[in-house]
This record gives C-alpha cells, structure tokens and sequence, in this order.
C-alpha cells in the first residue's frame, strides 16, 4: 500500500489550507469593515451638519417673519390712524372688509369672466366628477395652467364647503382599510403626483388626510391646492384638509406664494388671493382617527385642550401671527351671519375701532395671560384718554355706526367684567392654535417657548403623555418639521412627525414619506425621492451636493453680516494684528449670527488656510469679492442692510404695493426704507436710498419693478470651481 494522496487526503488537506488562510482573510474584512463605518460616519457627521445650517437659516427667517409683524402690530397698535407709516401697513390688517356673504359672492362672481377661443388647458363643470379631476391633475402634470374664472369658481365652491365642517374632522378606518396621512409639500407638485402613482388617487377606496402647508417655497402651489380642492369637493368624505402654519396670507407674503399667484394670474391674482385668505382661515385645524390618532400640524402644549379647539371660531384667525378682532366689545352683538361683521373703521377724530380691537393679546412666544390682560387694559385705557370720552361711550358710538342698539338696558352691551372674561378667553383660544400650528417636539420634559421659530412652544414627553392620555389617545402625528428620511419617531414612539416634500432645501437633502394606517393604527412609513436624478447618487455624491448649497447659504449670511463680524474680530485682536485664534472666530460667529452650529466641526470647510492656529480675517473677508459698477452706492450701508434683511425687505415691498401690480413708486420706495429703518432701528439717508433707487430704475419710468430689484441684488458663486468665493451681482 502505498502513501499517496488519495481524493480523501487532499480534501482534508484543502480544508486545513483554507483554515490556515481564515486569520488573515478574517483580519482584511474587519479592516476594511471598520474603514467602511468610518467613512459612512464621516459622512453622516458631514450630513447632520448640513442638515444644522439649512436648518438654522430656515428657522431663523420664521423668527425675522414674526419680529416684522410684531413691529407692525405696534404701528398699528401705537401710531395716530393719520400716521404715513400706519397708512402703509393698515391694509393688511382688514379681516378682508368683512363682507356679508352675499357680498362676497358678488365680489367673487366668476360669471363675467370670459375664457378666449385660444385657451387649451382643462376645463371645469360643476358638480365635478372624477373624469374632470383626473383631467386636472394630468393637466397640472403637464403644465397646464387653469384659467381664472375656473380657480375663482372652485376656490368659491371650496369656501362654502369648508363653512360647514367642523374644527376637528372625526374619521373612522370602518369606512376604509387604509387612510393615507402626507406631511408638508410646500409646492412640490412632483411630490403630490408621485404619492398618487404609488399610492393611488383619492377615493372612497383611498382616503387621505392631508396636514397643512401645501403652499409657499415651492413653485406649485396653487396646482396643488386647485387639486386638493377638486378632490375635497368629489369626496367630501374621503380628503380631509388641516391647516398648516404657512396657510397665513402674512406668511405668504415672504415665502413666494403671494408672488406665485400674482405672477400665474396678473388679471384676477388678487382676487383669488383675497378668496384664499377666507379658506385658509376656514381649514380645519386637526384630524381624529378612530377616537385614538390625533393628527395636527405642529403640535401640541401643556394646555392644549381639544373641547377649546372644537368650540373656537376658526375663521377668525385669518392669520395665526395675530390675535383675532375683540369680538367681546359687543359681547352678544347680532351679526347677520358668521361672515357679517360691519364694522371697520372709525370716523375722523378717534382711533378706529378696528384699531382698538387689533390688541396684542398675548406674544407668539407663550406670555402670561396677565400680562395679555394688563397690555388689553392698557390699550383700552389709551382709547378712553386718546378720545376724550369713557369707554362706555365709545362703545355706544361704535354701536350706532354698526346700526346696532344703544339703549343702557340693552343686555347685549358686555360690562367691564364680561370684557374681561373675554379678553382673558380670546388670549387663550389664539394661543391654542398657535401652539397646533407652529409648535415642536424636544427631548426634554417640559413646555417652554419655541424662540428658534418665534411661535408656539418646545414640548416634551411629559406632555406628550399627559395631553394624549387626557383625551384617551395614543399617537400623535404632526408634520412642520423637515426629517432627513422624510420622518422621525420620538417621545417613546408616541409622536410621529412626517414630512412629504422631498429635496426640500436642496435635491439630495431629504427623502419624502407619507403614512398608511389600517385598522389596526399601527404606521406604515413609506419613503420616496421624487427626483430621478437624485436617486441615482451615490451617499457621497449626495452628501457632497448639499453640503456646498448648504455653505454656500452660509457664506451669504457671512457677507449679510460683514461689518457685524469685523466689530466683533476686532474686539478679539485689540493689537490690530488682522489675526485671531480659530476658538475666537468660532465664538465670534455664534454671537453675531445665533445659529447654533457647530462652528469648529465646521471650521475645516469655511476656514481655508491658517498661520499657526491663527486667522487673518482681512485675507478671509476678501473671499466674498463684490463686483458692484456703482462706486459711490458702494461705499454706503444700503448695501449690506439690503443683503441682511433681503427678505423683509421684499415682505415690506409686497404689503405696500396694495394693488399687486409689481411695481412701487421712488415715494414708495423711500417709505418702503424708511419703514425698515424704523423696523431696524438705524437710519439710513435719503440720498443714498435716492441713489439706488435711480440706479435699479432700468427703463427711467420713475417706478421700480420689485422682481427686478430683488434679483438684481442676490448673491452668486464668483466660479463654479471654488466654492469659498461668492460675489455679488448689482446693477450697473
């Protein structure tokens, strides 16, 4: 017998060669596993702090949107009725000269609008049926625009829907195996289409619950709200609609959907916004599933009481940034109707009353009701010694103007006590929908006030549980937010928040999602991308993309706060060397920009080079070149005012420019700065707001076309290469 290899000897020998080469092999994988986890939590870190600036900026607008606001209630509430500056804002503080209904029917009349043989997009009859939405939607896909007499008489269909539902819709899975929840969409139309192709459209088979915020930011706004409408009208019973904090006519001014409409529909723009600011306040303010999922737009508080929000008169509110009229001056006045209130301004001599009534009842940041109470008594003591005469009077006099009783036995005129039960009631019911409207969730126990946003407040778990089990409930879904995965769990599962506009800072910032709930109110989170192109990047191609948007949002806040920063290096470099420690740069950027970032994470992509752990800062300033013809402007501060608060800026244009037409006189255009510097508390001359107005006047007509001077003033990447250098394109 020989000592050969046989077949069973070399298997074993195999075997014992393949052990022998396990260790190394075995060594190699967990290297490269190890590497691989590295690189990902790289670009995770990379991606959270993207996340954190687009974040930051966005959240620090809303603050500026409400600070605006908040200074032209005190115009309002403050400045004679013959003041110039209170003459400019007042008319976006008339509840829409509150019309009776047959009034705005009228007003509204779709009937003499004519559509042009020419016209080829969808056509409406009424009633709708499902063969005429589905034409709409497909219409919509192909950008088609609706003409106005169309959009007038569906927003007018629409309106007298939404008058009969209640505050809070009550639906019920026995009626449906599933019902579909989307978050935001904020114009992102190819959202909306995307969720209908994979989810099917609304029926009686698919019912949905859509959470606020259709408007504003994106470029689709009104085709998404003429689509939801149409299918609320179809299935009234199957689309329900919450409101969401940016259905605000004031909030529409600053976030595109005001010019969104009126650049859509030049002739009739105005009339369709005025109609939407009525539905918008007429939207329902929350959902309940089954009596156990409530579903909201923001959130809640530690005083949200849901038989408050059911009792409320929502269409009040026409906008969530200001407390409503003081219906209680005339605490049982007869109105003909919800929507008849006459009164509206007063006669010559004396504060309007609807001045007296526009009271700051409480701040949008959760002030005490005694201190809403003390500044209502205030103002009404400022009436009494404004007008010479007592309170009791006034009121007798508003009475007889509004055609109402003025007898002293007449028990519908409310006694100081009844007023100020009513005062202290309105200050409560505003802050309830404020907090559903703009509030959000925090990791701590607690409430406190939400001052990132500037309205609603921070809740925690605690409130969470004690709020949704004193009404029985077990989850709470909400939106508001932006989620990276397009949703978020937290406060042990019991809130979800969902998001449905993808790519909303930027494509490849964040996935879409939208929720199925059975019977079983268990959610089933389905995520999407809607653009094509976006999906097919790899993690660091789409981390890489939003990260230069993101620093390139960021280094224009840099140049908008230029002299801010070199006060505040300086203060840090008291020799005036020009350098200054990476830790003092740090903490210099928190203290003029307050955006919470991580500055030193940070400080490798904005920082580009560095001697011996110093920065000149003269060197990194040069980095935001400006290319500005206009030498003599240059060397003014309009500039830099302009790039700070652009947005306000463009808000104030808006509001002043009373018949949308889209341009403002050189008049207008000076108070419109003036207004700002008011706002702003700087001065700024008038020859050099006369010089830039005469340097944007393009044809020399003597009025200045608002688009035009926005754009003419925007921050640009000097190169496409380097994205640490930005320029500023201005006019010749």
């Amino acid at each position: 017998m020989g000592c050969g290899n046989t077949k069973s000897n070399q298997l074993q020998l195999k075997k014992c060669d393949r052990g022998h080469l396990s260790v190394p092999a075995m060594r190699s994988a967990l290297l490269i596993q190890r590497w691989y986890r590295q690189y990902v939590a790289r670009l995770e870190m990379r991606r959270r702090c993207t996340w954190n600036i687009f974040q930051s900026i966005e959240y620090a607008g809303e603050q500026d949107q409400i600070k605006l606001y908040n200074f032209f209630a005190y115009l309002m509430d403050h400045f004679t009725p013959a003041s110039t500056e209170r003459n400019l804002i007042s008319h976006i503080f008339r509840d829409n000269d509150l019309l009776r209904d047959i009034e705005w029917e009228r007003y509204f009349n779709y009937k003499n609008i004519e559509i042009p043989d020419d016209y080829c997009g969808p056509h409406l009859t009424f009633p709708l049926t499902t063969c005429i939405v589905t034409e709409l939607v497909e219409a919509f896909r192909n950008k088609q625009q609706l003409h106005s007499r169309y959009v007038l008489q569906l927003l007018g269909e629409t309106w007298k829907l939404l008058r009969l539902l209640p505050n809070i819709n009550h639906v019920s899975t026995c009626h449906s195996k599933e019902i579909t929840i989307c978050g935001d969409l904020h114009g992102h139309l190819e959202d909306l289409l995307l969720i209908f192709y994979k989810n099917g459209l609304p029926s009686m088979e698919t019912s949905y619950v859509f959470n606020g915020d259709y408007v504003d930011r994106g470029k689709n706004s009104i085709e998404i709200l003429l689509i939801l409408f149409a299918f609320l009208l179809l299935y009234p019973n199957d689309v329900y609609l919450n409101r969401g904090n940016h259905e605000d006519h004031m909030v529409n001014l600053r976030y595109g959907f005001t010019k969104e409409v009126l650049g859509k529909y030049r002739l009739h723009g105005k009339k369709i916004l005025k109609l939407l600011q009525k539905i918008f306040s007429w939207l329902p303010l929350a959902t309940v599933i089954d009596q156990k999922v409530l579903i909201v737009h923001g959130g809640i508080s530690d005083t949200t009481d849901l038989s408050i929000i059911a009792k409320m008169d929502r269409h009040r509110y026409l906008s969530s940034l200001k407390p409503p009229k003081q219906r209680r001056y005339l605490a049982k006045s007869k109105v003909c109707d919800d929507d008849s209130e006459v009164v509206e301004e007063g006669g010559a001599g004396g504060a309007s009353l609807g001045s007296v009534e526009r009271r700051r009842v409480c701040s949008l940041t959760h002030s005490s009701p005694s201190a809403s109470l003390h500044r209502s008594m205030s103002q009404r003591r400022s009436l009494q010694a404004f007008s010479g005469g007592g309170v009791e009077e006034e009121l007798q006099e508003r009475r007889r103007q509004a055609g109402l009783s003025v007898s002293d036995d007449d028990p519908s005129v409310c006694s100081e006590a009844e007023l100020t039960e009513a005062v202290e009631a309105d200050a409560e019911e505003w802050k309830q929908l404020v907090d559903l409207l703009w509030s959000d969730p925090m990791s701590l126990d607690g409430c406190v006030p939400n001052e990132v946003r500037g309205g609603g407040c921070y809740w925690g778990p605690d409130v969470t549980e004690e709020v949704l089990n004193r009404h029985h409930l077990q989850l709470l879904i909400r939106s508001h937010e932006c989620k990276q995965e397009g949703y978020e769990f937290c406060h042990n599962r019991r809130v979800l928040t969902i998001f449905s506009a993808s790519n909303y800072y930027e494509e490849g910032s964040n996935r879409g999602a939208y929720i199925r709930l059975g019977p079983d109110l268990i959610p089933l989170v389905i995520q999407y991308q809607a653009t094509r192109t976006t999906r097919d990047l790899t993690l660091r191609q789409s981390v890489g993309r939003t990260e230069r948007s993101a620093l390139r949002a960021l280094r224009e806040q840099f140049f908008a706060h230029k002299s801010d920063l070199m006060c505040v290096f300086q203060q840090y470099d008291p020799d005036n060397t020009g350098l200054i420690s990476l830790k003092d740069w740090a903490v210099a950027m928190e203290t003029v920009l307050h955006l919470a970032l991580p500055w030193r994470v940070l400080r490798s992509q904005l920082v580009s080079s560095t001697q011996d752990g110093m920065l000149d800062y003269h060197s990194w300033f040069k980095e935001l070149a400006i290319n500005q013809p206009n030498k003599e402007l240059a060397h003014t501060n309009v500039l830099e005012t302009l790039y700070k608060h652009h947005s306000n800026l463009e808000t104030i244009f808006r509001i002043i420019d009373s018949d949308n037409s889209g341009l403002i006189s050189f008049e207008e255009f000076r108070q419109t700065w003036k207004l700002l510097s008011s706002h702003l508390k700087m001065e700024i001359s008038d020859e050099a707001i006369v010089d830039l107005a005469h340097s944007i006047d393009f044809n020399h007509d003597g009025s200045i076309d608002i688009n035009e001077f926005m754009e003419a003033f925007r921050l640009v990447d000097s190169t496409h290469h380097d994205m640490g250098n930005s320029m500023i394109e201005a006019p010749s």
